[in-house]
């Protein structure tokens, strides 16, 4: 079968602020589509993808997820970047204090915490729901739990957004803006790996903490000790960049959506599905890669052993072919099955802690909020790889 192609480039600045008509244009010309201004092939319908997801034995991520040799390099050590049996004993470890038991023992800690954020946002009436909102949890009390300290967490956001940049290929077509964002994210993975070996160190943890664990499974032969700092990187993705990510776009999605912020006020016990809904039609992570193993059938599509190829999750999860009007948000939709928090043994470990977040905040603003509007317009990150807000100025009453 001949493999369609496409021209679309996917990593342009256009594409990254508004990538759903193009995703739509995939999908209709097949299950897996080349494109030609990057040189890889793209999987795009939900099945294919979920089943690629599933089949880590064919799709590996020992090789990394990015479609850059320096920043598959720099993971080298993650859960991210790792297959069985080595990701399953090293995910045993980091998910170990992030399990659905004691992330009700902090549940407390993190409702109380919502609550009194949004008590003071009220007095303020206007806010930007990004950094006043979304960044408060994961970096005042998340962090704290993973123990790292007090210095260089803001910087860790910073580092992290210009570190998406770098997964993307570099490409012949790429322009200047984009090999620029590149170029900051090879800089900045850099720094924020230095930190994480030096001003996160085992002396530096607090006592107790998430970080302190690993240092401590390493002392009773469950890990290397060599192995810590990269898993120590692995708790910042689910605490700060993918949760901030789905925080702001669920309020601007409800913001974008009043019936069913209405409905939610209505209905608290839709709130749980109104949290998953969000993460499936603005999945945080909007694509990672995997090199195939041995030569394998997509679709009609052959694809050989040791090529990469990109999953594109944000395109699965708004395949009408499995959620009926995709494009459109329904925060009663059953969409567990989403793909917006990966799939099969690669998984988000940190679901359990994201959820607990988003519920947490959502509960607290329809507790207390009978309206919120958009006062201008908001300002996304350009990312190649997260789909987030960087500005989303509000007012409430």
């Amino acid at each position: 079968m001949t493999v369609p192609s496409s021209a679309i480039d996917i990593f342009s600045e256009p594409e990254l602020l508004s990538p759903y008509e193009n995703y739509t244009r995939l999908r209709e010309l097949g299950s897996v589509v080349a494109l030609d201004a990057i040189g890889f092939k793209a999987i795009t319908r939900y099945e294919a993808v979920r089943e690629a997801l599933h089949d880590w034995r064919i799709f590996s991520s020992a090789e990394g997820v990015a479609l850059d040799d320096g920043a598959n390099q720099a993971t080298q050590g993650t859960t991210l970047a790792s297959d069985n049996p080595v990701h399953a004993e090293r995910r045993k470890v980091v998910g170990r204090p992030l399990g659905p038991a004691l992330m009700r023992e902090l549940a407390g800690t993190i409702n109380a915490e919502a609550n009194a954020l949004v008590d003071r946002l009220i007095k303020l009436e206007s806010f930007d729901a990004v950094q006043d909102l979304a960044w408060h949890l994961p970096l005042t009390i998340v962090s704290k739990f993973i123990g790292l300290p007090e210095e260089g967490r803001i910087q860790m956001l910073t580092w992290s957004e210009a570190i998406s940049n770098l997964p993307g290929p570099n490409h012949a077509s790429a322009d200047v803006a984009y090999l620029q964002r590149k170029a900051e994210g090879l800089k900045n993975i850099g720094v924020m790996l230095n930190y994480v070996a030096n001003e996160a160190s085992r002396e530096k943890l607090a006592p107790g903490s998430w970080g302190a664990m690993l240092y401590e499974a390493a002392d009773r032969g469950e890990i290397e000790h060599k192995a810590v700092p990269s898993l120590l990187a692995d708790y910042l993705g689910p605490s700060l960049d993918t949760t901030i990510s789905a925080l702001g776009s669920m309020v601007s999605l409800l913001i974008e959506n009043p019936d069913q912020w209405q409905r939610l006020r209505a209905d608290r016990s839709l709130i749980p599905t109104a949290v998953v809904e969000t993460v499936r039609i603005e999945s945080p992570i909007q694509w990672f890669s995997r090199v195939l193993t041995a030569d394998h059938m997509v679709d009609g599509v052959e694809l050989a052993r040791g090529e990469r190829v990109i999953l594109l999750y944000g395109s699965a999860n708004r395949d009408d072919r499995k959620y009926a009007a995709a494009d459109r948000f329904d925060a009663g939709r059953d969409a567990a099955d989403h793909l917006g928090w990966g799939h099969g043994v690669h998984a988000c470990v940190g679901v359990h802690l994201a959820r607990l977040e988003m519920q947490a905040i959502l509960t607290a603003l329809l507790d207390r909020v009978e309206q919120i509007e958009a006062t201008g317009q908001p300002e996304r990150l350009v990312s190649t790889t997260f789909r987030a807000l960087r500005h989303l100025p509000v007012r409430i009453r």
